[in-house]
């Protein structure tokens, strides 16, 4: 009956995957036998369950954003949709800290992706990040889109200036502001959020 609470094949590959990141840092390299074997599976297991290195990284990147950010609530129709989606889009702020959390968070991707060598993992490794915040935002849009808050015919564009704000809001953090930097923050995603809304009215 214990075997029940045993994490699954593709869970343990995925938890292996992610302490590979959280020891070496988000561009690391996870490669088929240095992951499977922490995982204590065959490297065929692992390509069973995750066919190409992207497939791993794109995955774990996801979970790694499931665990630090706040869930979304973009399906809870008894509210605005205005409101919803600048909560999800918040969530993906929150990762970002505040404070010397924030700064801190800025220096690690600058020494990660910026002024490291900039070779194909460090590359792939960022745009696993990129494609998972951009998937997150276009999900969003297109459930506002099912209920006919929005067209759906320009979504990936709309994701893309929403993801764009953020980011900037993330880097301001970062900085020196003033103490109402909370407020100035929701009024930014507020404004963001009417142009994309009232865009595709």
């Amino acid at each position: 009956m214990n075997d029940e609470k045993l994490p699954s094949t593709r869970e343990r590959i995925l938890a292996a995957a992610a302490a590979i990141l959280a020891e070496d840092g988000l561009a690391a390299r996870l490669s088929v036998r240095a992951v499977a074997a922490r995982a204590g599976v065959s490297t065929g297991s692992l390509r069973h369950h995750f066919p190409t290195q992207r497939d791993l990284r794109d995955e774990v990147t996801h979970r790694i954003f499931d665990w630090v950010a706040r869930s979304s609530r973009i399906d809870d129709t008894s509210r605005p949709a205005r409101d919803r989606l600048v909560e999800c889009l918040g969530g993906i702020l929150a990762a970002a800290g505040t404070g010397p959390h924030a700064r801190e968070a800025l220096a690690t991707a600058v020494r990660t992706f910026v002024t490291a060598e900039q070779t194909e993992q460090v590359r792939e490794s960022y745009l696993a990040i990129e494609r998972d915040t951009h998937n997150r935002v276009e999900s969003w849009l297109a459930s506002l889109a099912e209920e006919g808050a929005l067209a759906g015919n320009d979504i990936p564009r709309s994701a893309r200036f929403l993801s764009t704000v953020v980011n900037g809001l993330a880097f301001e953090r970062a900085m020196p502001a003033q103490d109402a930097l909370t407020e100035r923050e929701r009024e930014t995603l507020h404004v963001a959020v009417d142009a994309v809304l009232r865009t595709h009215a």
